[in-house]
């Protein structure tokens, strides 16, 4: 048993009788509303609440008093195994530590996560997993809370109106099969129809420092892609690999690959961040389009404001590698009939290449000792 871990142990068998108290205890010294938002760096993994499941990390119901690596139906690492088996269980003082630095308190963990690196952000997300632990509520139900207000908020927010009944106003589909469904209205398509095509249709109103892009990055992004861009674990690198793309394995990057700026801004707008998608304002996803290009050496001014005005004048230094898609033009495309699905060729099948990763989302069809997930 590792020093560290000898010295938990021994905590937890002497404060055993006080797990309550000392749960309680990061409920009143945090702020779980604040907690509420620190909870998006971990939602990509984890969730918690009514019906929460385990995702790439195990749910977080009831963590308070848990032992470590011992939640039923979960996959852990061997190494948050041993160390449940060896008398780690989760309070304020052993949780506080992992958030810390999951890596350096658990060797072999699969948490991807580096860690949280302000102490008032554990403390306060820590107050808001304590509400969801029976180690650390009050045995008084008649003073829970029966919601939680940002949870009613987000509900509300995501949950799609039902359609209104067909009407006079929303003819059926004539002529169809079933005669079902009505006309989109035109707030309905305008919330679907965002994507940014490279000559700048579709860009917002709106702008953002470099700045500005840095402290939202690191708040949202750092602990996926790395500080400087670098990329966690086998999450995508985002800064570098400038001359690379000749190489045998090129390093595909925002600065060296990719040809248009608008699929970045389309892309952070539409997916990111990974777990609170279209959570950004387009004043937000200017500003970290503006870091992203600081990190790759693109703008070298910290003031710099991006905004749908000069969004045009940035061009990325691979786009003349690109060329449009002609393949509808081409003749042997003329051919409108059903396509060949077997015996469409004499010659024998040969695997020619291979990808250099088949699962490249970290999370998807992970081992034990993949680095992508999370315990």
């Amino acid at each position: 048993m590792s020093k560290l871990l000898k010295s938990l142990a021994l905590g937890a068998s002497v404060l055993s009788a006080v797990v309550f108290v000392a749960a309680t205890s990061a409920a009143a010294s945090g702020d779980a509303d604040k907690g509420a938002k620190v909870f998006k760096k971990c939602a990509a993994c984890h969730a918690v609440g009514d019906g929460a499941k385990n995702k790439v990390g195990p749910q977080l119901n009831d963590v308070f008093g848990r032992s470590a690596g011992g939640l039923d139906g979960y996959k852990y690492s061997k190494a948050m195994v041993k160390a449940g088996a060896e008398g780690l269980n989760w309070d304020q003082g052993t949780l506080t530590t992992y958030l810390t630095k999951p890596k350096a308190m658990i060797k072999g963990t699969k948490m991807a996560f580096a860690g949280l690196r302000k102490p008032a952000d554990i403390e306060n997300l820590l107050a808001y997993l304590a509400q969801y632990s029976a180690e650390s509520t009050s045995k008084d139900e008649a003073t829970a809370p029966a919601a939680k207000p940002q949870e009613s908020a987000k509900a509300t927010a995501n949950t799609t109106p039902a359609p209104a009944p067909a009407s006079s106003a929303w003819p059926t589909r004539a002529g169809g099969v079933f005669g079902l469904g009505r006309v989109a209205t035109e707030d309905e398509v305008a919330a679907w129809d965002i994507d940014i095509r490279p000559d700048g249709k579709g860009l917002p109103e709106g702008s953002g420092t470099v700045a500005a892009g840095e402290e939202l990055y690191t708040d949202n992004c750092a602990v996926c892609h790395g500080d400087f861009g670098e990329g966690v674990g086998r999450w995508p690198v985002l800064a570098g690999g400038q001359g690379t793309l000749q190489e045998d394995r090129p390093e595909k990057t925002i600065g060296s690959y990719w040809p248009y700026l608008s699929t970045v801004y389309d892309y952070v707008r539409r997916a990111m961040p990974f777990g609170d998608a279209r959570s950004l304002s387009n004043d937000d996803v200017y500003a970290l389009t503006a870091y992203l290009l600081y990190l790759n050496d693109l703008v070298d001014d910290e003031d710099f404001e991006l905004s749908n005005k000069n969004f045009q004048d940035i061009r990325l230094p691979n786009e003349e590698n690109f060329i449009p898609d002609g393949r509808p033009e081409e003749a042997h495309n003329d051919n409108k009939g059903d396509p060949c699905m077997e015996n469409c060729t004499d010659r024998p099948v040969e695997i020619t290449m291979r990808a250099r990763i088949v699962d490249v989302t970290p999370g998807a069809g992970e081992t034990e000792n993949s680095v992508g997930t999370v315990d």
